[in-house]
């Protein structure tokens, strides 16, 4: 019964990791959006982001990583250069400024077109595994074009407005009137919102990538984040230059904005979501980010006083069944259960363990054999 139980905590604790990981990101949209809607700057939001990440995540990887982390090479380098531009400055500074022309709700409807374009990334690297001519990789491309054709569906149809108990006055209130100091521009919006997307499917994808020839994530997500910190910081200045009041700061919504996104939604969700990425792939990462759009739009209705219409309910069922269809064809993909790999060491760990002096190799046994409990938890 024991071993039952533990065999199946073990199969779900990815799913349960990666379900924390959307509801932690749908609290920063509402966080976020809230501090926009007080005149935050996105682009200092980001810069402080990344400021509040490296901080908090680097005396982790300093000191647990210490014995094995390996020397800085180039190409794992440039990898981090690239990983810390894709994220951290171009996607995050888009999908902020897009959050601000329109709203919450509407920024993670849009966002979940993520699914695709990591799915298209990672079948063209070949990180994922698709056969079109098996049920599996049959349901794969279905669900992601049902799951793209849903937020479609929830982003341009609106409908008649489905009434909510506990918006007093929801007649007056309009899902797409974000911010009364800036017009609502939608369309302009969700350029913005999809162009950071791609951007996220790429560091995604790459991120997988690295943790091939450089498999510390907790090291790794503090490189991301020193990196981020640096070009995004500077990306602010250039933006936000001859306006010197954009950088403060209170006690209010602006300043928890940029904890709450440093700590949980960079420093957190990358070291996980790299844990994740080691034994299902980028693609099981993204499947799941329908659920934040329906975790916004059910906190954004209490929280910020935005309204569900006809259209987001039924591209919330569209998205919900095509994300079913992803998951059902990641499901037939699996490898064996985690049982069976208890006496295997990853391959990138051996290799690590013979990179080093004999003297450091029986520390680096004990460290690795400590990783190695933590990744087989996952």
């Amino acid at each position: 019964m024991e071993r039952g139980f533990v065999g199946t905590l073990k199969t779900w604790k990815p799913f349960l990791l990666v379900i924390f990981l959307q509801f932690g990101s749908a609290g920063l949209s509402i966080i976020a959006k809230s501090a926009l809607n007080n005149g935050m700057s996105p682009h200092v939001l980001v810069s402080y982001r990344y400021i509040v990440a490296t901080l908090v995540i680097s005396p982790f990887a300093f000191f647990l990583d210490r014995k094995v982390r390996p020397k800085m090479t180039l190409p794992v380098l440039f990898k981090i250069l690239m990983l810390g531009l894709l994220e951290p400055t171009i996607d995050q500074n888009l999908y902020y400024t897009g959050m601000r022309y329109t709203s919450a709700t509407f920024t993670a409807a849009m966002s979940n077109v993520l699914p695709a374009f990591a799915f298209l990334m990672a079948w063209l690297f070949r990180l994922e595994n698709v056969n079109i001519r098996k049920t599996q990789g049959q349901a794969k491309i279905f669900g992601t074009i049902v799951t793209v054709g849903g937020a479609m569906l929830m982003t341009l149809v609106r409908g008649p407005l489905v009434p909510l108990p506990w918006n007093t006055n929801p007649d007056i209130i309009d899902r797409e009137a974000p911010n009364p100091e800036i017009e609502n521009q939608p369309l302009k919006g969700a350029i913005l919102i999809v162009v950071g997307s791609i951007c996220w499917a790429g560091f995604i994808n790459l991120q997988a990538i690295t943790l091939k020839s450089y498999p510390f994530e907790l090291s790794l997500t503090a490189y991301i984040c020193l990196m981020g910190a640096i070009e995004g910081t500077l990306a602010a200045f250039l933006i936000e230059r001859g306006n010197p009041a954009a950088w403060s700061v209170q006690f209010d919504s602006k300043l928890l904005a940029a904890v709450y996104s440093g700590v949980i939604c960079s420093g957190i969700a990358y070291y996980v979501q790299g844990l994740i990425m080691k034994t299902r792939g980028p693609v099981f990462v993204t499947a799941f980010s329908p659920l934040k759009m329906v975790i916004v739009a059910i906190l954004g209705s209490f929280v910020l006083a935005e309204v569900f219409f006809l259209g987001t309910v039924l591209g919330a069922i569209v998205i919900v069944l095509g994300l079913y269809s992803v998951l059902w064809g990641k499901s037939k993909d699996e490898p064996a259960p985690f049982s069976d790999m208890d006496n295997e060491l990853p391959l990138g760990r051996i290799q690590q363990v013979e990179s080093v002096s004999s003297e450091a190799r029986p520390q680096v046994k004990e460290i690795s054999d400590i990783y190695l409990i933590c990744e087989l938890d996952i």
